[in-house]
């Protein structure tokens, strides 16, 4: 699977969870430490947690495994490496005293959004034609 390709995918699987404001950083040209961050909120240290766990049960199903995890114990900032893409779920209020987007702010950023299920208008029943 493509590098990028991947991070789309982390993020696809943050937003089950509920996860706000999901981006993508592209980190190639700033830095050697991995090619994207996927970063993302949640409003709880269990809503955290449960990002995490969908991320690592998701990259597991398509054999992809962490190679590093830290901080599932406080929850506060958790951070799945997968070595290309590294991903950082955060509380809102630590997500902003480490605004990341600013440290690496030469980096191109995509947000992703949960697209809406369309949602189909009832069928009507012969009787109401």
């Amino acid at each position: 699977m493509r590098t990028k390709t991947f991070a789309k995918r982390i993020a696809q699987l943050s937003l089950t969870k509920k996860a706000a404001d999901v981006i993508i950083m592209d980190v190639r040209e700033v830095t050697d430490v991995a090619d994207y961050f996927v970063i993302c909120s949640a409003d709880s240290d269990t809503q955290a947690k449960a990002v995490a766990d969908a991320i690592m049960d998701g990259t597991e199903k398509l054999g992809e495994l962490a190679w590093h995890r830290e901080g599932l114990a406080n929850r506060q900032w958790i951070v799945l490496d997968y070595v290309d893409v590294v991903a950082h779920i955060f509380l809102k209020e630590v997500r902003k005293h480490y605004a990341l987007e600013k440290l690496w702010g030469d980096a191109t950023v995509e947000a992703i959004e949960d697209k809406p299920k369309v949602k189909r208008a009832p069928r009507k029943k012969k009787s109401e034609e």
